[in-house]
């Protein structure tokens, strides 16, 4: 039998959930700036999770650590190398890298297992695989997730060794002073320079300095961007004037640096002027959009568009554009011009005919350019845009040529055939700069006015229509340009692993790849969330036009594959809803049967996942509960290909996200721990499964809340251990003798977790209970007298008497709860009621914060503060259930704050322990 792994039995999920969010951060030396990819694990997350997968839970040897104190001695010991090894700073920490790898080898001896990611995505599993030792497999059907995988475990590995062939890197003794990949990184670093500077040359008459105003110090000053708005023809016919498409005339908010667009009416022309000043000016209208959709306020007449005119000019080819301003870097920092007549002939052009023909998809969902005219992508650019991407691509031959003459001549000891592979590989880097700077270099990119910068495309996962657009200069220093992400991208050589084999392939996870005896960790995707293969499309058709002569079988398709993505996408289906879950669905099984195949037995199989949409559904037995179809997606396939879920862990891997989609976001991944079911696992009855998963689901309950994961998580966090227990029976008998479905299971559960809150309300004081479900019903709307006092009676408590403790507002027969900013003042510490005490916290959170929090806290007497955490927990879940998000995000924002709360208060407790009033609490941290 094999051992337990880590992973199954304990994580220190503080230190891996700090260490993962941190990361997102984190920009310079990250592997994740060599190409953009949506919905990334942080490295320290795969790390912590490969690792833990590998090492033996001190419980698997009895010999060893015969107790539980001594088991638990271990753990920690084990848990102090694993904090070490998730900081960021030791990504490339050899002391800390070969201590985690020792700890490999004692569990498991020298005979590592290989490592398969059927679905490698952005790389981050597979990376953290080979840093641990692992030759690792990163298997993926979109050819620009395996292009990212061969630069980050495969090229590496690949040129291992080669010392820098540039010239510049052989006056130095070559001999030496080269590691890994550092050849590889100084030569990408030098023919890089050259790289940029060859297409300069080619194209510098379009990028001209701007001529500065005196205010602004004069001379002349590099551009970094020029802004730009789309136009259209005055609807109005007595009008006819040209509208600029534009959603602020704002380009600066920045204190001391406040900058607009004025328009300036001449008839029916329009000139725009830049100004400057100290602040904005509130006699002129500097927002002409005028609502949601293509409403735009004509500068002449006034008339303002409607959305179906400006689609419909937009479609017939006839929306125009127009520059509105310039951005410089001057020597004092940023300087904001009005157009000239240089800046308007350099982009003098011409259509440029070869730039990418590919055509956008037409999913409304994550694309409204084709909506406005804009159906192939090289509508998405400028033609100064295009002809500089263009000559890149082009360039990267004289590049590629330049390499090889260079290695023939500085490093003789090289085959033609290395050289060949080296300069490949060398290009390759160089060609994911292209794409690099199309996500900054399109008319899709706006301008922050805010902190004064490029924003890029994929600021989120779609491409939505942007009016006034920010054109960035290529050439520049600034965010978004060559040189700035071409010094990002030499950084991230720093954090690979080249030492172990990595391969990189093209495959469908439906098909039998034929690996066998892996080690499986992996990020399916989430039914619906992504469409990676449309999304993918914007890079694919540029990096085809550079890749495609060294790579034919990854590009030999126009277009990245759709057809057989697994993703549950209407659109890819002609709008069919129900053939498009169907195909996700029977695809998720098959990829699962595959990987019970690849899979050890000595290991677990682990699984990330982050889908969280809810709808209310019956099973068979009319038993009606709330479920999310992403997780019984995902757990059908995952059990009934054979596994059992010996393990579930919420680890913070997701951004955070706005309160519009709270209830429906989730701020952890879920990692889902598997073992193959055994061959005679036995099977069990309903009744029997409802009455272990009250014994197992409880303490499991329980743990996470005391380990304080997040109401937002807790739901999907329970449905592993609900799962666990589910999942290890061949199948669960339903009273008919018919087999229970994973929907069924779902339901279960989550009446378990349910009943478990509950349990806790039950043993709350009186009142508090009477709140509870008083807000369940009614919130703080009103409810007649009667029907209160009706629930009040039944719940051995008195209206008059919660009145008076303001709890209540009940007068002229009304009753309803009185909200959190309307309680008293004054925290009454003797008070019993734990509502009234949440709902102060709760407020206190809102305004001041986790001191305001930790003040009461640290007044408070007894059990009162983890039971009024406890109800914070339950009434979220009400809340959630209830759709509030406002609500929801409140309690969820108290719970995610109490370990730090209870520290502060414990601080505060040795000083100085005092009572005062919530205000007193929130007006002292703002004044703070």
């Amino acid at each position: 039998m094999a051992n337990k792994k880590l992973i199954e039995v304990a994580l220190p999920l503080d230190k891996i959930n700090e260490a993962s969010a941190r990361e997102k951060s984190i920009r310079h030396g990250h592997p994740s700036t060599l190409h953009l990819w949506w919905a990334r694990r942080p490295l320290a997350a795969a790390r912590a999770v490969i690792w833990a997968s590998l090492v033996d839970d001190p419980s698997s040897h009895p010999e060893k650590f015969p107790t539980e104190e001594d088991q638990n001695k271990e753990r920690q010991r084990l848990f102090k190398i694993l904090d070490d090894l998730v900081v960021w700073e030791n990504t490339n920490s050899q002391l800390v890298i070969q201590q985690a790898k020792s700890e490999i080898k004692n569990s498991i001896g020298d005979n590592l297992p290989k490592f398969l990611d059927p679905f490698a995505g952005g790389g981050a599993i597979p990376l953290e695989a080979q840093r641990l030792g692992l030759e690792a497999y990163a298997h993926d059907l979109n050819p620009i997730a395996v292009m990212i995988n061969k630069a980050m475990i495969e090229i590496p590995h690949n040129v291992y060794g080669i010392m820098p062939v540039n010239p510049e890197a052989n006056i130095i003794e070559r001999a030496s002073g080269y590691n890994g990949a550092q050849g590889l990184a100084e030569d990408v670093r030098y023919y890089g320079a050259l790289y940029r500077k060859i297409v300069f040359e080619k194209v510098k008459e379009h990028y001209p300095k701007v001529k500065v105003p005196t205010n602004q110090g004069g001379g002349r000053a590099t551009v970094i961007a020029w802004i730009w708005a789309r136009t259209c023809k005055c609807p109005n016919p007595a009008c006819g004037s040209e509208i600029p498409l534009c959603s602020t005339f704002v380009l600066s908010k920045k204190r001391g640096r406040i900058a607009w667009i004025e328009p300036h009416v001449d008839g029916k022309k329009v000139e725009y002027l830049v100004k400057t000043g100290k602040a904005l000016p509130e006699d002129i209208d500097l927002t002409p959009k005028k609502g949601r959709g293509a409403l735009f306020k004509c500068p002449v007449c006034g008339k303002i568009t409607e959305d179906f005119y400006v689609k419909s000019i937009a479609q017939e080819g006839k929306m125009g554009q127009r520059m509105l301003a310039v951005i410089g870097e001057g020597e004092h920092g940023r300087v904001y011009v009005t157009t000239d007549q240089e800046q308007i002939e350099a982009v003098n052009i011409g259509a440029i005919s070869d730039g990418p023909e590919g055509e956008m998809s037409r999913n409304p969902r994550w694309f409204s350019p084709p909506e406005f005219g804009l159906k192939k992508f090289k509508d998405l650019f400028t033609n100064r845009q295009l002809l500089s991407l263009t000559t890149f691509c082009s360039s990267l031959e004289d590049i590629k040529e330049q390499i090889s003459s260079d290695a023939k001549k500085f490093a003789p000891e090289l085959s033609d055939e290395r050289i060949e592979e080296y300069s490949i590989a060398v290009i390759t880097y160089l060609s994911f700069l292209i794409d690099q700077m199309t996500n900054h270099s399109s008319t899709l990119c706006g301008w922050n006015n805010i902190n004064n910068q490029m924003k890029n495309v994929f600021s989120r996962q779609a491409l939505p229509m942007v009016w006034d657009y920010a054109e960035c200069n290529m050439f520049s220093n600034s965010s978004g340009s060559y040189n700035n992400l071409y010094e990002r991208m030499c950084k991230a050589f720093g954090a690979l692993c080249p030492e172990t084999p990595g391969h990189a392939k093209q495959f469908n996870a439906e098909e039998d790849c034929g690996l066998r005896g892996m080690l499986v960790s992996t990020d399916p995707p989430y039914y619906d969330n992504i469409g990676y293969a449309d999304l993918s499309d914007y890079f694919y058709v540029w990096l085809r036009r550079s890749l495609k002569t060294f790579y034919p079988e990854l590009f030999s398709t126009m277009l990245v594959p759709k057809a057989d993505e697994l993703t549950a996408i209407p659109f890819n289906f002609g709008g069919d809803k129900k053939k498009a879950n169907t195909h996700f669905e029977t695809g998720m099984l098959n990829a699962f049967k595959n990987i019970y195949q690849y899979a050890s037995d000595e290991f677990p199989v682990t699984i990330y996942y982050a889908y969280k949409q809810q709808e209310i559904v019956s099973d068979k037995k009319n038993s009606k509960g709330s479920i999310s179809t992403g997780w019984e997606t995902m757990l059908s396939a995952i059990i009934n290909a054979g596994f059992a879920i010996t393990g579930t862990w919420p680890i913070h891997t997701e951004r955070e996200t706005g309160l519009k989609a709270y209830i429906n976001a989730l701020a952890s991944s879920i990692v889902l721990v598997c073992r193959k079911r055994p061959e005679g696992a036995p099977q069990t009855t309903r009744r029997n499964l409802i009455a272990e998963l009250r014994r197992e689901l409880r303490p499991a309950l329980k743990k996470m809340q005391l380990s304080n994961i997040a109401p937002v998580d807790l739901a999907q966090a329970a449905i592993g251990p609900g799962m666990a227990v589910f999942s290890k029976y061949k199948r669960v008998l339903e009273a008919d003798g018919s087999e229970m479905s994973v929907r069924s299971a779902q339901i279960i559960i989550n009446e378990e977790v349910d009943a478990y809150f509950n349990e806790q309300v039950g043993s709350l004081d009186t009142s508090s209970r009477f709140c509870v479900d008083l807000y369940t019903q009614y919130a703080y709307n009103d409810v007649k007298f009667g029907e209160a006092e009706v629930l009040a009676n039944a719940k051995g408590t008195s209206i008059p008497m919660m009145a008076s403790r303001g709890v209540l507002y009940a007068k002229a027969g009304i009753v309803h709860l009185v909200e959190r900013k309307e309680l008293p003042e004054k925290v009454d510490f003797n008070e019993s009621n734990i509502w009234m005490l949440t709902q102060q916290l709760t407020y206190a959170m809102e305004k001041g914060g986790i001191e305001a929090c930790a003040k009461i806290v640290a007044s408070m007497f007894g059990s009162n503060a983890e039971n009024a955490k406890d109800l914070a927990y339950r009434l979220y879940t009400i809340a959630e259930q209830k759709k509030w998000a406002n609500e929801a995000y409140a309690y969820n924002a108290l719970v995610v704050a109490w370990p730090d709360i209870q520290s502060k208060a414990a601080d505060i407790k040795a000083v100085q322990p005092q009572q005062m009033s919530i205000f007193d609490y929130v007006n002292d941290s703002d004044n703070k």
